[in-house]
């Protein structure tokens, strides 16, 4: 994620924050310049809601206001005061919140919100279609956070998944013991929330990219298979008898040896760990490898802003080592790997499709 600075002090920022911890400004996201902007409060005593509507430190001529979650904590992303939606384009995705009357519901649907931001920071970076399904119901995003409780009037297990755009998200993974439990029932090495995000969108994206585009659909089933094979039953085998043998030489994970979609899944999620990754790398200028020899696989010099770099090749050789060091600092602490995966060639070649996709390069 990008490191953003207050426009008035200079101050470093988080994605998240709302003021500035050294010279206390308000701040919000403004989403047309993808900058966390320096917010004034309007002085327009002729304006009855004018202690809720703003000006730009770096004034742009626009007044604005913040999404109505913004009243919940849960967002800090501003639209225009002419604008007659209440929420940004983020908060417009939802369709369905859990009862925030109770407050450990609040707690973690908040945790929720900051991870569904950022995917759709990144959405909007690439440029993709982020539009919410009551302005286009058949091809539009929409997302359903259920707890067990709730799901339909009765104490029913939520599924985390994709269907036809909505994407549903069990309220339970954003308790931290819970999606820990639930990595190791499932054997997994790494499950976060903004894992499920990016993961479960890669399908929403497979229909929108790929799906009735017939030459990218042969491409696609080059590298992933052909996924009119039987979703139902392969995850039924993938259940029962686990991932193939040599699956390590051909897929990123084991859930993505299940089937085509899977695999599609889970390397376009790891094709978005990679670039936030890196993106975060260059913001702080890091370089690695600087006591080793020039060609050293070690060396990396993130210098280059990964939504923007059009060869693949460019983004691996620096996301490599950089997860090598990020690694080597987790292991130093006592801590699990941030990054606990081997990338297979097989499996470079799909996510180099992805990248392709993405820079409408096929």
């Amino acid at each position: 994620m990008k490191i953003f600075r207050c426009q008035q002090c200079e101050n470093p920022l988080y994605f998240e924050n709302t003021k500035c911890e050294v010279c206390g400004c308000q701040l919000g996201y403004c989403e047309k310049s993808s900058t966390l902007a320096t917010l004034v409060k309007t002085d327009n005593p002729k304006d009855a809601d004018s202690q809720n509507i703003y000006s730009l430190l770096r004034d742009d001529g626009e007044h604005y206001r913040y999404c109505k979650n913004f009243g919940h904590k849960a967002c800090n992303w501003i639209i225009y005061t002419d604008d007659k939606a209440e929420f940004c384009t983020a908060c417009t995705l939802n369709r369905t919140i859990p009862n925030l009357q109770k407050r450990k519901n609040l707690r973690e649907w908040r945790k929720l919100e900051r991870a569904k931001h950022r995917l759709v920071y990144a959405l909007l970076r690439f440029g993709l279609p982020v539009i919410d399904k009551d302005e286009a119901p058949n091809k539009g995003l929409a997302f359903d956070f259920l707890s067990d409780a709730t799901a339909s009037g009765s104490a029913q297990p939520v599924r985390t998944g994709h269907l036809n755009g909505l994407i549903t998200i069990n309220v339970a993974e954003a308790d931290n013991v819970h999606r820990e439990y639930m990595r190791k029932q499932m054997a997994e090495p790494y499950r976060t929330l903004i894992g499920h995000f990016r993961h479960e969108v890669g399908h929403y994206y497979w229909e929108r990219l790929i799906r009735d585009r017939p030459e990218i659909l042969q491409k696609f089933r080059k590298h992933f298979g052909d996924e009119r094979t039987d979703y139902g039953e392969a995850l039924k085998n993938h259940y029962r008898n686990g991932p193939p043998k040599q699956w390590r030489q051909s897929y990123i994970s084991k859930y993505a040896a299940s089937h085509p979609w899977e695999d599609w899944a889970e390397t376009w999620a790891h094709y978005l760990h990679l670039v936030d990754m890196l993106e975060t790398a260059f913001y702080f200028g890091i370089s690695t490898g600087a006591a080793f020899r020039e060609n050293s696989p070690l060396k990396m010099q993130a210098d280059f802003d990964p939504y923007e770099e059009g060869q693949f090749d460019i983004l691996l050789k620096a996301f490599v080592p950089l997860t090598f060091a990020l690694n080597s600092l987790n292991r130093s602490m006592g801590q699990k790997d941030i990054y606990p995966f081997v990338i297979p060639k097989k499996t470079v070649k799909k996510l180099k499709f992805v990248h392709r996709l993405l820079h409408s390069k096929m």
